[in-house]
């Protein structure tokens, strides 16, 4: 009896961003926070279109609580600053401003300090030890603490408040980038590369940088939400976002006397910051493990 041939699909084999995802959402509550922390970005994104008011428009009701509340009124869902501004419409374009913010700190501290922590790890040890003493001496001092100092040097205000939170996470990211690659320079396909004739530039960018991409990008994570903290905390100090930029720190240094006769004034501000790092740092956890998972 002739045996009829056999085919066999070949199942296709999934990326490995692919695999990232899926093991991400295998973990609920990282999954839970994604979503979280997507809305808001949509809020911030599209805040122009959903906020009902201007954020620095004034109206002549004070104080309104919120509009569940017996003394609140339908029109101001969260009620209504010292000064008669929508509470609900700062937030939105507050978390538009804060998003920002902590977006173009994050873009200069990853840039300059990938940079740096790559010469670091291919530079002779003089330049590395001296680069890490650098580091070793910003990361002595508290974050924030550190923050605030180079602001105090330099003089407060917004660009200022930026360039002070870049510098503070700066050398997570040359610490971060130097282990990896340190990490990757021994392996075999770096060694073939090099036997190869890769000059540096083509190693780093051709065969160490897609594998160290999974630390880099926790990295960003983590220091996204390090941003959005020291912002805000630098604007609740009058050292960042000046009024009546609506920035969830300036909201929340502006409103910090009306805590007992209207604690709406504060909560709100306040729960929007919390929710923010929550979601943003259970994010970052769910993509460490789900990288892990991968090694």
């Amino acid at each position: 009896m002739k045996h009829q041939p056999q085919f066999y699909q070949q199942s296709r084999i999934p990326s490995t961003a692919a695999r990232w995802w899926d093991n991400f959402t295998q973990n609920k509550l990282a999954t839970s926070a994604l979503v979280v922390l997507s809305f808001i970005i949509l809020i911030a994104i599209f805040s122009p279109l959903l906020a009902p008011y201007d954020p620095t428009l004034q109206f002549d009701e004070y104080l309104i609580p919120p509009s569940w509340h017996a003394n609140g009124q339908p029109q101001f869902l969260l009620g209504t600053d010292e000064i008669g501004r929508d509470i609900l419409s700062r937030l939105i374009y507050g978390a538009r401003l804060s998003l920002k913010l902590a977006l173009i700190v994050v873009a200069i501290a990853a840039t300059i300090g990938i940079l740096l922590g790559t010469v670091t790890a291919f530079s002779n040890r003089y330049i590395e030890h001296l680069v890490l003493r650098i580091m070793d001496l910003i990361l002595a001092l508290p974050s924030l603490l550190l923050a605030i100092v180079i602001v105090a040097i330099i003089g407060p205000g917004l660009p200022n408040a930026i360039y002070a939170v870049a510098v503070v996470l700066i050398p997570h990211f040359v610490l971060t980038t130097r282990s990896a690659i340190r990490n990757e320079i021994n392996k075999d396909y770096v060694t073939a590369m090099i036997l190869d004739g890769a000059n540096k530039t083509r190693l780093f960018l051709k065969g160490i940088l897609p594998n160290i991409l999974p630390p880099l990008i926790v990295q960003l994570t983590l220091a996204f939400s390090t941003a959005v903290l020291e912002i805000a905390a630098l604007g609740f100090l009058g050292l960042g976002a000046q009024a009546p930029n609506p920035e969830w720190g300036t909201i929340l240094s502006e409103s910090h006397d009306n805590i007992v006769n209207a604690p709406w004034t504060v909560t709100f501000p306040g729960l929007a910051i919390f929710f923010t790092l929550l979601s943003i740092n259970l994010v970052g956890d769910g993509l460490r493990d789900a990288m892990d998972l991968e090694k």
